[in-house]
């Protein structure tokens, strides 16, 4: 098929390379414009973008899809991983078989902006990759195919995500061949089941010592590596990386650290978990062992 490859960040690469070296005919990419990164804040292409470019395929970069509304009409079937907007009613229709949208949760669950995070955060056992054809809702489209994975233990939202990145892009090119060859047929959705999971803000990141040590595990393993989880020293900002839960230690209260037998504790709504590594404000990460040694006072987490 003569497809177009809408997409922005990382996570939307694993798709696009394999459409790349796929036998079906990638016409165009979209990816949002270049935006500030890094300290510098200077203007950087985004992942597809970069991606895209080498591979000679003509690129476009735009916020507002329906500017460019000739330019889907010359295309199959829009495969979508990403991009960062919503597609405008006007263009839904557009392209032969429509606009499809590969999905990291298994759909009704956790459509938004992320559901990575959410299935982290809610503790869920299982979750998986769905592609749908998007209508005019936030992810309620009929679905085409998905795939389903278990979460580990310890994993945080940036390794689920590059899993599922590189699942799900196996399942757009199955899909694209179901669409082809008519083996495929739209299910919607059920009904049972839904749930949204909105854009990460940096607050939602702040750790709250009060919740139960599993909850603080999954909060923390949720927004790493982005947000980032933080909480607060006195007036410093600490970022902190994935931590161990120890339900041996119960007499610490919320916020409360303490060093035991080389482990950094933190006391939680019921047991203890033992940090691994913290970062100041402005600083580099560090060893919470070293860190704490450096402490003159007493420490307490807000």
């Amino acid at each position: 098929m003569r497809i177009a490859f809408a997409g922005t960040p990382l996570a939307a690469v694993p798709t696009l390379t394999a459409l790349l070296a796929s036998d079906h005919e990638v016409a165009l990419v979209v990816t949002r414009p270049d935006a500030p990164a890094g300290r510098g804040r200077t203007l950087t292409a985004s992942p597809v973008a970069e991606v895209a470019g080498v591979s000679g395929v003509p690129v476009l970069k735009t916020s507002h899809l329906a500017e460019h509304k000739d330019k889907f009409a010359d295309v199959d079937c829009v495969v979508v991983v990403a991009f960062g907007a919503m597609v405008p009613r006007e263009l839904l229709d557009v392209p032969k078989h429509g606009w499809i949208n590969v999905h990291f949760s298994l759909l009704p669950q956790w459509r938004g902006a992320a559901p990575v995070q959410y299935s982290i955060l809610s503790g869920d056992e299982f979750t998986g990759v769905t592609t749908f054809r998007i209508d005019e809702g936030l992810d309620t489209g009929p679905m085409l195919a998905y795939l389903t994975t278990q979460i580990a233990p310890s994993e945080t939202s940036t390794e689920l995500l590059d899993r599922l990145s590189i699942e799900g892009a196996q399942l757009a090119l199955a899909t694209l061949s179901g669409i082809e060859n008519g083996s495929i047929l739209p299910l919607h959705q059920p009904i049972d089941g839904i749930s949204s999971a909105p854009k990460i803000t940096v607050a939602d990141a702040q750790v709250r010592w009060s919740d139960p040590a599993l909850a603080i595990d999954r909060r923390i393993r949720a927004v790493t590596k982005e947000p980032g989880a933080w909480t607060m020293f006195g007036d410093t900002r600490i970022k902190l990386q994935p931590v161990t839960v120890s339900p041996h230690v119960t007499d610490l209260a919320p916020g409360e650290v303490q060093m035991r037998d080389g482990e950094v504790l933190v006391g939680t709504g019921s047991h203890a978990v033992a940090l691994d590594q913290v970062q100041e404000a402005g600083r580099n990460l560090t060893d919470a062992k070293t860190w704490f040694s450096n402490q003159k006072s007493a420490v307490v987490f807000e």
